[in-house]
């Protein structure tokens, strides 16, 4: 199959124009699933609760969602994308899978990073592992990648691919994912944005530098650090069903919870 990735600079607070030229860029590319970056239609730094809330929308009803699903049955692509979502009168910083067929899922981030902890909830879903035909998809947003937690059980539940929107700043993640894959034997697609937002007190500088990791770390594609780009690659997802290190190694059997627990 081929997946991909966008690599964008949004406008903040611009959904509507963000929307639009994502749709643009996703037009232009054949793949079979394709994800965009964390917040891709809003942007990232809020400076206040009134802003979270005038941004969100409900899942699946909200305009993104909407329109995407529509890109994704004209395209036949699946597709990963991150927006704020409101559900209850509560904000959370989400990601929907869509796909030909319609909405496919949502997935709630878990690990806030930093202010996000002042305007979102608390991911309260879980982890949840998607069949889209060719493959199965796990959802991880940004911050998540610290905790390689999520990544392990993503890969015991069944993933062949994580999907990892990030509005990333901190510089180590596009080399720890490389460990994510080769520990977990997955594909990893990292979309990640450019540019730089100041509507704060700091200015937050985004290092793009997007990827896709093979299942044993080796580095498909990776963007620049400061170019809006859409690459796509050709995997066998099948691949990373192969959880063998040796003929006398498993990843999974051979990991020894009990001497692990006991040391603790």
């Amino acid at each position: 199959m081929k997946v991909g990735f966008l690599q964008t600079s949004p406008f903040f607070g611009k959904k509507d124009e963000n929307i639009e030229r994502a749709v643009i860029m996703i037009q232009s590319l054949q793949a079979d699933l394709i994800v965009l970056p964390e917040l891709f239609n809003t942007g990232y730094q809020f400076a206040s609760r009134e802003e979270v809330i005038a941004l969100a929308e409900e899942v699946p009803e909200g305009q993104t969602t909407r329109a995407l699903m529509k890109l994704s049955k004209e395209k036949g692509v699946h597709l990963v994308a991150g927006l704020v979502e409101r559900d209850q009168g509560r904000c959370y910083n989400s990601s929907i899978l869509v796909g030909p067929q319609g909405f496919i899922g949502c997935y709630r981030k878990l690990h806030l990073f930093y202010h996000e902890k002042q305007w979102f909830e608390p991911g309260n879903r879980g982890l949840t592992v998607y069949d889209i035909g060719k493959a199965k998809v796990g959802v991880m947003i940004c911050f998540d990648w610290f905790f390689p937690e999520v990544a392990r059980y993503l890969a015991i539940q069944g993933a062949d691919i994580i999907c990892h929107p990030a509005n990333l700043v901190l510089p180590y993640c596009p080399q720890a994912m490389i460990t994510r894959c080769i520990e977990n034997r997955v594909f990893a697609i990292t979309a990640n944005r450019i540019g730089t937002e100041l509507r704060t007190e700091e200015t937050l500088a985004f290092i793009g530098t997007s990827q896709i990791v093979g299942t044993k770390g080796e580095m498909l594609c990776r963007a620049s650090p400061d170019r809006e780009e859409a690459m796509t690659v050709e995997i066998g997802p099948t691949v990373a069903r192969d959880k063998n290190i040796t003929p006398m190694n498993h990843l999974f059997s051979d990991r020894r919870f009990q001497i692990v627990s006991s040391c603790t």
